[in-house]
C-alpha cells in the first residue's frame, strides 16, 4: 500500500560518501511579506541567517518552505504572503515587517525563484499566488506544472519553528502533518493521496448533510467511501512505515539528544498492526457504512487516518512527550528530525532541506555543538536563524552568514 522502501535495519548507517544533499543556490523573492524584491545565491552549504526580531528572518525560511507542497511552514492561505504596502513609515511596525506589512496599501501577489541543486541536477522552481485567483502557481524549468505535488518530485523540506514547540501539547492534526512532511522525501505521491482522501471526506461529509443518510444517493456514497477506503489505508500504512523506521533509527542515535519511542495510535493503525491491508481496508468500509447516521448529524466521518495520532515518549524515561520538560520536548523533536534526515541519506542518496528557525537559541552549549556537527555530517543545507551570531560559532567557516536587517539581505563576512 506504500512506496516507502523498507529497511528492516533502519537504514541509518555511515553513508555519506553517497548522498547529494538538495539544496537552494539561488533563491528570489518578490513583493513577498516585508520584501519588495530580495534575494540571496548560497553555496550550498548551511545557512545561517542572523539580525534583529522582525527583520525578516523567518519569512526566507517561509519562502523555502514554499519551494515543497503545501501551505509551508505557517499554514496560511494562498495569499497570506502577498506584500501589503505600509501607509508610511510611521504606521509601520515590527509585527508588520515580520507579519507581512500592514493592512494599509493595495496588496501585491507574491512570487519566488529559486534553484535546487540535488542527485538529479539542477531545478529551477518558480511558485507564488495567482493574480487573477486565490491559487498557487508552480513552473519547473520554465514550464507551467499542473499542481503543487510536482514539487516534491525535486525537494523535500522539513522545519523546526517556534510555534512547534507545543506539537506534542496540542491537537493530533499538526503531529499528523509534521510526519506527512518527513513521508515527502520518500514517497512523493504521498501528498496527492491525502489531499484526495480530504476530499473525499468532505464531499460525503457534505452529502450526508444535505441529503441525510436516508436520502444521499447510496451509489455515490459508496464510491466516495471506496474511494476514502482505498487512499486512507494507503495513507495509513505509508505513516506507519514512517513511523516504525524512525523509531528504529531514533533508538540506534548517540549524543545529548533523547532517544525517542515513536508510534500510532488509532483504529487503522491498530488494525493494519493485526492483520492485513485488505482486511483492513474491508473493516474500515463496513465502519463508515454503519456510521452513516452519525456522520451525517456530527459531520465529517468518525474513523481514518485523519483520526490517527502521533505518539512519541521519552526512551530513557519511557514517558510520553507531552510529560517531558520544554526542553526535552525540542530535543525530541530534533532527535526525530536528525533520524529522518539520516534515514533520507541511506535509502534515497539525498536529504531534505531543513530549516530551523530559533532553534539553536534554546540549546545549551552541548547540544548545540552535536546539532552543528549532526547537520554537517550529514552534508545536508541547513537554514538557521538567530539574533546572535556568536551562538552559530560552530558553524564559522563551514557555512554561509547572512545579515537580515529591515528587508535587506548581506553577505556577513566572519567578524575580525
Amino acid at each position: 500500500m506504500t512506496a516507502l522502501a523498507n529497511n528492516s535495519e533502519g537504514g541509518v548507517g555511515s553513508h555519506r560518501a553517497a548522498i547529494v544533499p538538495a539544496a537552494v543556490t539561488r533563491l528570489r523573492l518578490t513583493d513577498f511579506r516585508n520584501y519588495t524584491a530580495a534575494g540571496l545565491e548560497p553555496s550550498g552549504r548551511p545557512v545561517v541567517l542572523t539580525g534583529p526580531n522582525g527583520a525578516g528572518k523567518t519569512n526566507l525560511l517561509e519562502a523555502v518552505s514554499l519551494l515543497a507542497p503545501g501551505r509551508g511552514l505557517r499554514g496560511v492561505q494562498v495569499s497570506e504572503p502577498d506584500r501589503r504596502p505600509a501607509a508610511s513609515a510611521e504606521t509601520r511596525t515590527a509585527s508588520d515587517v515580520d507579519g507581512g506589512g500592514s493592512e494599509h496599501g493595495a496588496r501585491k501577489p507574491w512570487a519566488i525563484a529559486a534553484r535546487v541543486a540535488g542527485p538529479a541536477g539542477t531545478v529551477d522552481i518558480g511558485t507564488g499566488r495567482d493574480p487573477e485567483a486565490e491559487r498557487r502557481l508552480v513552473r519547473v524549468d520554465g514550464h507551467p506544472a499542473r499542481n503543487q505535488q510536482a514539487l516534491a518530485e525535486h525537494v523535500a523540506v522539513v522545519w523546526l519553528t517556534p510555534q512547534m514547540d507545543r506539537l506534542f501539547l496540542d491537537g493530533g492534526g499538526a503531529r499528523r502533518r509534521f510526519l506527512d512532511r518527513l513521508i515527502l522525501g520518500f514517497d512523493p505521491a504521498h501528498a496527492g493521496r491525502v489531499g484526495a482522501y480530504e476530499q473525499a471526506m468532505r464531499q460525503r461529509a457534505r452529502l450526508l448533510k444535505e441529503r441525510g443518510p436516508g436520502g444521499a444517493d447510496a451509489r455515490w456514497l459508496d464510491a466516495l467511501e471506496v474511494q476514502m477506503v482505498e487512499r486512507g489505508v494507503a495513507i495509513a500504512a505509508a505513516r506507519r512505515d514512517m513511523a516504525d523506521r524512525l523509531d528504529r533509527a531514533c533508538r540506534q542515535a548517540e549524543g545529548p539528544f533523547p532517544a525517542a519511542r515513536v508510534g500510532l495510535a488509532g483504529d487503522l493503525d491498530d488494525w493494519l498492526d493485526g492483520g492485513s491491508a485488505l482486511a483492513a481496508e474491508e473493516r474500515f468500509q463496513e465502519r463508515l457504512r454503519a456510521a452513516r447516521p452519525r456522520d451525517a448529524e456530527a459531520g465529517g466521518a468518525g474513523v481514518g487516518p485523519h483520526r490517527s495520532d502521533l505518539m512519541v515518549r521519552h526512551a530513557a524515561k519511557g514517558l510520553p512527550a507531552d510529560q517531558c520538560s520544554t526542553g526535552e520536548q525540542k530535543a525530541l523533536l530534533i532527535a526525530i528530525v536528525l533520524a529522518h534526515a539520516r534515514l533520507s541519506g541511506a535509502e534515497t542518496g539525498t536529504g531534505p532541506i531543513l530549516l530551523l528557525d530559533e532553534v539553536a537559541a534554546h540549546l545549551d552549549g552541548e547540544r548545540r555543538g552535536a546539532l552543528y556537527r549532526r547537520l554537517l555530517d550529514l552534508g545536508l543545507q541547513a537554514w538557521v536563524t538567530g539574533t546572535d551570531r556568536a551562538i552559530f560559532e560552530g558553524l564559522e567557516g563551514r557555512a554561509d552568514f547572512f545579515r537580515v536587517e529591515a528587508a535587506a539581505i548581506r553577505p556577513d563576512a566572519a567578524a575580525r
